[in-house]
């Protein structure tokens, strides 16, 4: 399966990236390629060593204004011409997208590929990876939006939370029927 994988390039602490490397070596063992925006640094660096430690595949998408930051090695490296192009190109080359924790490109990311599902645009599974609860308060807004009619699908047929990465993996092996 290939696994978008939404999240930051900051620098971040242990609450943080022992989950996305944790996420990321159980990508690799499952023999999954992870689509991610293909940077070398912070938690984008931390998921990517996962996987390719544990012999998955890396496919990277990167922005022309990032390329300097690419990883290096990754099994193919696509560089987008803006973010726009970029975020079409992790949307079309995925089977399933996980949003572990991030700053407002990683919500951006997020709420594009729920409008999607939303509209009946996609069917891919989507999982929020709700890292130290740090999305707590986005689930809360989504169950307002749905209690207040804002949705006109059933919350749990847009996103699953998961509170660790092997939820977050089961969820999406089970809905893509892998055993």
């Amino acid at each position: 399966m290939n696994i978008c994988v939404f999240l930051s390039a900051a620098d971040l602490d242990e609450r943080y990236t022992r989950p996305a490397k944790e996420f990321g070596t159980l990508l690799g063992k499952g023999g999954h390629t992870l689509v991610w925006g293909g940077s070398d640094t912070g938690l984008m660096k931390v998921v990517a060593d996962g996987v390719h430690e544990a012999g998955g595949r890396l496919l990277g998408v990167s922005v022309d204004f990032l390329a300097a930051k690419a990883r290096e090695g990754a099994d193919e490296m696509v560089i987008a011409k803006d973010l726009a192009e970029r975020k079409r190109l992790l949307l079309e080359r995925a089977d399933a997208v996980v949003i572990m924790v991030g700053g407002t490109g990683t919500l951006d990311e997020a709420t594009e590929i729920l409008e999607l599902k939303k509209h009946g645009h996609t069917d891919k599974p989507v999982v929020l990876l709700n890292t130290a609860g740090f999305y707590d308060g986005l689930r809360e807004q989504f169950r307002r939006m749905e209690d207040e009619g804002f949705l006109p699908r059933p919350l749990a047929e847009l996103v699953f939370f998961a509170e660790e990465p092997v939820g977050a993996l089961a969820y999406l092996e089970e809905s893509q029927g892998i055993e």
